[in-house]
């Protein structure tokens, strides 16, 4: 039984790992697209900022979904 559990929650733990990855990625696009259509250079420049930052939170989550993806291999 807490083999299932284990496996439920890896599998639950990799999906919402992925959703949220959807989500940063989305973000960044956003704030790209709000960079080039801008015209305060200030507003701009923080808009990249900000894009970078939701890439990087996008691939923290995938490197998540990875690992629980991985022990669900192991299991």
């Amino acid at each position: 039984m807490s083999e299932d559990n284990t496996m439920a929650g890896n599998l639950l733990g990799a999906a919402k790992a992925k959703l949220e990855e959807g989500v940063d990625r989305a973000k960044a696009v956003g704030h790209d697209i709000a960079s080039m259509v801008g015209n305060d250079p200030l507003e701009n420049a923080a808009d990249k900022a900000n894009a970078a930052a939701a890439r990087l939170e996008a691939e923290g989550h995938s490197a998540e979904a990875s690992h629980h993806l991985g022990e669900l291999k192991r299991d």
